[in-house]
């Protein structure tokens, strides 16, 4: 068997947290602007949950191929070396989500985050995304891990350096008196 962590990173067009997953923003902005085939959800809800996932696949044109995975199906059975080299967008519900799958042997070099909320929120990078406490340590091991991550909601908007604004974040926060 094929050791995952021995595998060079996935080379898909786009690694993304958003938790709506499939949803506008996806399908008219961002599977245009990568020109993706191909849009793959690793959620285990949605893989378990077969009108969830009906409902999904409705939603995409039928020129787009979409798959939907458990987090595990997808990283152990190296399900995402069907994409390598496709143009793809590989979407996530949550950090946590991602996180697994990465220590799984799922490999990547660039994330995109969109949308994700926390209730427990100590780190709001953006309007679209409160992280908690465990959020930001989960992506600052990512961040070591030599991951590019960027917030940016869709493709018109400006990225923005997840590390830059999480400095951003802790100097206002220091200068506010917080």
């Amino acid at each position: 068997m094929i050791d995952p962590r021995h595998l060079p990173p996935a080379s898909s067009s786009l690694i993304r947290i958003d938790n709506r997953l499939v949803h506008g923003q996806i399908l008219e902005a961002w599977v245009p602007f990568i020109g993706a085939s191909h849009i793959v959800v690793v959620n285990d809800e949605v893989a378990d949950d077969l009108f969830r996932g009906s409902v999904i696949r409705m939603a995409v044109p039928r020129e787009i191929e979409m798959r939907v995975y458990s987090v595990e199906e997808f990283s152990r059975n190296l399900t995402y070396e069907n994409y390598t080299g496709k143009k793809s967008i590989v979407l996530f519900s949550s950090i946590d989500d991602l996180l697994r799958a990465y220590r799984l042997g799922f490999r990547f070099d660039r994330l995109n985050i969109g949308n994700v909320h926390n209730g427990d929120c100590v780190c709001r990078p953006a309007t679209s995304i409160s992280l908690s406490e465990n959020n930001v340590k989960d992506l600052m091991l990512l961040a070591d891990s030599g991951v590019k991550i960027e917030i940016r909601c869709v493709p018109r908007d400006r990225p923005v350096d997840f590390l830059d604004a999480l400095e951003e974040f802790g100097n206002s926060r220091h200068s506010q008196g917080i």
